[in-house]
């Protein structure tokens, strides 16, 4: 049933990525300290959380002491 649709013209040729710009070493040592800083923000922010993903798994402290007698 091709005759009522026109027949698709032919790709064009796929064009070869251009290369990868270079990066010096003195640009490397700034990513990496730029990485090592945002890891060292996001452990202290994690020191801060005191419950697991599941929640407090300790046993709440539902008994108030009573000041009878005194």
């Amino acid at each position: 049933m091709g005759f009522l649709k026109p027949s698709m013209p032919p790709l064009p040729p796929v064009q070869p990525l251009p290369p990868p710009p270079g990066v010096s070493q003195e640009e490397k040592d700034r990513i990496a300290a730029e990485q090592r800083a945002m890891e060292r923000k996001r452990k202290g922010r994690k020191s801060t959380i005191l419950t697991s993903p599941l929640g407090v798994e300790e046993e709440a402290e539902t008994e108030q002491k009573t000041l009878l007698g005194s």
